[in-house]
């Protein structure tokens, strides 16, 4: 590891290589991707794997297989870009690829942090050599972007349907040629829940042409029934819906000879004995070879939704998810399993958490609270990110509702982030910082002051409820280079520390732990800001972040 090197050694060592980075990750963004975290990795290497298989927040998860590629897709919520696309030749080995939607619609309301709001659970099918990509964004209705290559790039979003509270929407392209979709309801928007709707698409597609069809009501038994995924097999009609709540809930499975029902009904997977809470909502899909699969979320609360691969057979037409330890019909989640078979030994990979910041973009991992303005991070050409500090809105009392926060996902449940950073500020007020966020945050800063550089450790306790920061510990900074350290414990107990120009660390004595944020896990996040409008914005460089085992 990299420590007190001289800054300017460091970028001429990484100008003399840059060439080659960008040259490899133009040639491929998918292969740029491939890494193996030094956290968490689900392939023991042996023929076997262990859940979760990626031990992140990519929630409600929507899966197919296109030959021998596997694709999934999540939920991304008020984060850009969203829609993250992930693939894997084995279903464990996974890599983040692109995002369909580079920006969120309508850009200007989400240039503003909408907590909770854009993209909810999506859906993702194959048909006629074409992607398709339906999504709900809960104030607006059910969009649709498609592409013919999935690494796009991805058509404009197409209003299928308007309509508030309209989530969870599926498709299926039925044997006679005729369009459905299934789509479930959010209370909080559309006063009413726990239904699933059918309703008819255009050949296209892109427009409902009916009002729809109850075709099951769930609040007898099935309360918060949503999430659903529309499939047929030996001609009967199956619907995949998760029920009974995020973190209690089990799997659900609706089967009927006709489209329309009467749909029977059966739960499938449930915890069980099992440590996996609420194991549900996902996606079916199958090998090569024949093999049945279900990937489905677990909620860990700050850490996310994690997610699951089950194996699944059928038994009377009716799936059975995970393994039936007790005879009871119902399947429980495995810990550990053999791999699929796919025909050939697959890459050990992950999904990227590290950035040295040496591509033409940051990694694909990192996201704004809201839709961008270019002017808040630029790569260079000498290894670094440049963040500028852009002036608080008036909107964002607190870091909570900071639009320019780039963050990524929780990676594991223990691990320790380094940054490298060069502050150059301009103007009294200028603060760069790394943040644990979530409705609660706490984090490090750096700041201009009157007296010159200082760093300090910052909280805000029920952030979401528009609380002030509170300053904790703070020190004069020698010299404007600094690295400063993350540290996550099990449980989400969050230190932190930095190491000045001299080699001299300094540890927070403060300790905070992570809360989630609206419906998503706590994320990991840098920033910059400035305390008043300029023509001429501080800045600050960024080296590298390193994601590394846990202290112990």
């Amino acid at each position: 590891m990299k420590k007190r090197n001289d800054f300017t050694k460091n970028f001429v060592v990484k100008r003399k290589y840059l060439h080659v980075v960008i040259f490899l990750f133009c040639s491929s963004v998918a292969e740029a991707q491939e890494s193996i975290s030094k956290v968490w990795s689900p392939d023991l290497g042996n023929g076997f794997y262990k859940n979760p298989v990626i031990d992140a927040d990519y929630s409600d998860p929507d899966a197919i297989r296109v030959g021998n590629d596997f694709y999934l897709i999540s939920s991304s919520f008020n984060h850009v870009p969203g829609l993250p696309i992930l693939h894997s030749k084995d279903l464990v080995n996974w890599t983040l690829i692109g995002h369909a939607l580079p920006r969120l619609v309508p850009d200007s309301h989400f240039r503003v942090v909408r907590h909770g709001g854009g993209v909810w659970a999506p859906s993702i099918r194959f048909h006629s050599g074409e992607f398709y990509i339906y999504y709900p964004d809960p104030d607006f209705g059910i969009y649709l972007v498609r592409s013919k290559n999935i690494m796009g790039p991805w058509s404009e979003p197409v209003l299928v349907i308007a309509g508030r509270g309209l989530i969870d929407p599926c498709p299926l392209w039925d044997d006679d040629g005729k369009v459905y979709l299934v789509h479930a309801f959010a209370g909080s928007r559309a006063g009413i829940k726990s239904i699933l709707v059918i309703k008819r698409l255009n050949g296209e597609g892109t427009k409902t042409i009916d009002d729809g069809i109850l075709v099951y009501d769930g609040h007898e038994k099935d309360p918060t029934i949503e999430g659903p995924k529309l499939y047929k097999r030996n001609n009967y009609y199956y619907i995949f819906a998760p029920a009974g709540g995020v973190s209690t809930g089990w799997q659900l499975v609706l089967r009927s000879r006709n489209i329309y029902g009467p749909y029977e009904r059966k739960i499938v997977m449930d915890q069980g004995k099992s440590a996996v809470n609420g194991p549900h909502q996902g996606a079916w899909v199958n090998t090569i070879s024949g093999e049945d699969w279900f990937l489905h979320f677990q909620d860990r609360e700050a850490y996310g939704r994690v997610l699951h691969l089950q194996p699944m057979h059928w038994i009377n037409d009716w799936p059975v998810i995970g393994i039936d330890i007790d005879h009871r019909g119902i399947g429980e989640p495995v810990m550990e399993y053999k791999k699929p078979a796919t025909g050939k030994a697959n890459t050990i990979n992950t999904i990227a958490d590290s950035d040295e910041f040496n591509a033409t973009k940051p990694g694909l991992q990192w996201q704004w609270q809201a839709n961008p303005s270019p002017t808040w991070a630029m790569p260079t050409a000498s290894g670094f990110l440049r963040m500028y500090a852009a002036c608080q809105p008036d909107s964002s009392v607190n870091l909570w509702n900071l639009p320019n926060i780039l963050a990524q996902k929780i990676p594991a449940e223990e691990f320790t982030v380094k940054v490298k950073v060069r502050f150059i500020p301009i103007h009294v007020g200028d603060r760069f910082g790394i943040v644990m966020l979530g409705a609660d945050y706490a984090g490090l800063s750096v700041e201009k002051n009157t007296a010159g550089l200082s760093v300090s450790y910052i909280e805000n306790l029920h952030a979401d409820q528009k609380n002030n920061e509170h300053q904790g510990p703070s020190f004069p900074l020698q010299g404007n280079e600094i690295i400063m350290e993350l540290q996550v414990f099990k449980g989400g107990i969050c230190r932190f520390g930095f190491e000045d120009s001299t080699g001299k660390y300094t540890a927070i004595p403060s300790s905070f732990v992570m809360k989630p944020g609206r419906w998503v896990g706590a994320k990991m996040g840098l920033y910059m800001v400035g305390s008043i409008p300029t023509n001429d914005a501080g800045y600050a460089d960024i080296d590298w972040f390193r994601v590394e085992a846990g202290k112990k």
